[in-house]
């Protein structure tokens, strides 16, 4: 199971067991990150405005609505409609974009923000506090049901306007997340008119204050067709240049099967393409005409997640035996032809408040691996090789219902037989996915979640964050629960300095490294692949395309 999400493959978070896929700094490539900037390139000279980009996808949210939807896919295509509050740099850093400015009370638990006067929704309403609330109110509210967006900002109790461009936000407790979930676009800024309607036809069709609008809305197993916003003037300052999109439209089509979203690419039938799988990037980058632009997505790696709760995997030392036994790294540049770059720690390196310190740890040992198995008391070995307990084999049940997984899991259950451990591979319905999650009856599942900040840890890891029948399908597959960790969360959430923040997020990290609470294999990494007429190419914080700044120069 992958992500918040389709990457270069379905990468989905753990809400995509419900059915749907969930929630997803260094450059690979020379593309910058968060905004491509406005100035003249040596393939396209100037800036130049006008034309449509014709763009393909793989993946179709179920829900164009970021508030109900936490797919990556719902983030791509609503953001070009949708402002935030607030914006978020590739460092991580915030600065203003619908809000002017704010202020956070001694205590944490209010934001005042100061609202831009100029800002209006593409139906012609007014942009003010009282949209802010309604927006706020609209995520939380149970009719929403929200799948990521109002967990994003559990610590929420209420927003008032104090004036038309004042908004008051009051918190249960203190939150330093607080901004960086602002910042994303399943808290994007939507017409208070729109929020009455139903949450159906919210699905469908969403309206903002972004550089881009559609009159017909996602059209299912087809796309979605904008417009340029003519009056937009107000993107946030690291955007590269100011005013409305160079592009007078964008007419994207849901392209599931990756060679011919790859042939319509190169065949002249599109502009550009996201979400090419590794065969695809490598060739592509080899290929007169054309440009691959790409970037490793912050937040938690691809990796397997075993139950530390119950089970083989409850056992610390058999998980650093796998951590340590089986070369991650190796088969993930097999698999992915070097496309990715391995994991080294539960964070991407592009993540802020990534800490690296801990990456000898997961180093390829497997003298280590057979010491620390002997040491469980996994001594014996039966008829196939396989270590065994009492007469009992070391067997770890792998629970997956993504068949693009199939590869990558054939040569991990290799690489643990060499081991003595027999992975048993149990592919199965969504239903049953579901059923045996909130249970608890896995012994290892694979998932990535992107987002552009150490906060998702606590999403991941976070003792109330565990899926159980009463809960509900949640985040933290791993079952983890320590003490000490969830101190270290709390004083994240109430630390007011990011340099702290980042800090007690680096102790967390050490924390799962020493528990081997996770088994990181590889960065997902966002693609966008081009024509070399198409210019101005970036990514958002969360690695999404940033087609705001795209121009074409020819």
């Amino acid at each position: 199971m992958h992500s918040a999400t389709p990457r270069t493959r379905t990468h989905r978070p753990a809400a995509l067991a419900a059915g749907v896929t969930a929630l997803l700094t260094t450059l690979v490539t020379a593309c910058s990150a968060g905004g491509s900037g406005d100035g003249a390139t040596a393939a396209g000279g100037p800036p130049r405005d006008g034309g449509t980009l014709r763009l393909a996808v793989a993946k179709e949210p179920e829900c164009l609505d970021p508030h109900q939807s936490p797919t990556e896919a719902a983030r791509l295509l609503s953001r070009p409609i949708l402002d935030s509050l607030v914006h978020q740099t590739a460092k991580g850093a915030f600065e203003p974009w619908l809000a002017k400015s704010w202020t956070i009370s001694p205590d944490g638990r209010t934001y005042t923000f100061t609202l831009r006067d100029d800002v209006a929704f593409t139906d012609g309403a007014k942009f003010d506090a009282a949209a802010v609330v309604a927006n706020l109110n609209h995520v939380v509210a149970p009719a929403t049901k929200s799948l990521l967006a109002s967990s994003l900002i559990s610590a929420y109790k209420s927003a008032r306007a104090v004036d038309a461009h004042t908004a008051e936000v009051t918190l249960k407790q203190p939150d330093s997340g607080f901004l960086g979930a602002l910042a994303l676009p399943n808290l994007g800024i939507e017409s208070p008119a729109t929020l009455k309607g139903s949450a159906a036809a919210l699905c469908k069709k969403i309206v903002g204050t972004g550089p881009f609008r559609t009159t017909g809305g996602l059209v299912a197993q087809k796309g979605i067709d904008y417009t340029k916003n003519p009056a937009y003037d107000w993107a946030p300052k690291s955007a590269g240049h100011t005013g409305p999109a160079h592009l007078d439209g964008i007419k994207v089509q849901i392209v599931p099967d990756n060679a011919s979203r790859s042939g319509a690419l190169t065949s002249g039938q599109v502009d550009a393409a996201t979400g090419l799988d590794p065969t695809s990037t490598k060739t592509l980058a080899k290929t007169p005409g054309f440009a691959l632009h790409k970037t490793s997505f912050p937040g938690a790696n691809y990796s397997y997640w075993p139950n530390t709760a119950e089970g083989p995997l409850a056992d610390v030392s058999v998980r650093k035996a796998l951590r340590a036994g089986i070369d991650w790294s190796t088969i993930d540049q097999r698999v992915n032809f070097g496309q990715y770059p391995s994991a080294k720690g539960p964070l991407s390196t592009t993540t802020p408040g990534y800490d690296g310190s801990q990456a000898s740890a997961y180093a390829y040992d497997p003298a280590e691996a057979a010491r620390l198995l002997d040491a469980a008391g996994w001594t014996g070995r039966d008829a196939k090789g396989y270590r065994t307990k009492n007469g009992k084999r070391l067997r770890v049940e792998h629970l997956w219902s993504d068949p693009s997984v199939t590869n990558l899991a054939v040569q991990i259950q290799a690489a643990a037989k060499k081991l003595g451990v027999e992975f048993v591979e149990e592919n199965v319905d969504g239903g049953t996915f579901v059923k045996r999650l909130l249970a608890g009856d896995y012994d290892i599942i694979d998932t990535s979640f992107s987002s552009p900040g150490p906060d998702v840890l606590r999403v991941l890891f976070g003792k109330e964050n565990i899926p159980t029948p009463a809960r509900g399908v949640s985040n933290n597959m791993a079952r983890y629960d320590n003490p000490a960790v969830e101190q270290l969360f709390t004083q994240a959430r109430h630390a007011t300095d990011q340099k702290e923040q980042f800090r007690l997020y680096g102790e967390v990290q050490r924390h799962i490294t020493d528990d081997a609470a996770v088994l990181p294999i590889y960065s997902p990494v966002s693609t966008f692949a081009a024509r070399t007429a198409v210019q101005g190419t970036g990514f958002t914080a969360d690695g999404s395309a940033d087609l705001y700044s795209i121009w074409l120069a020819s």
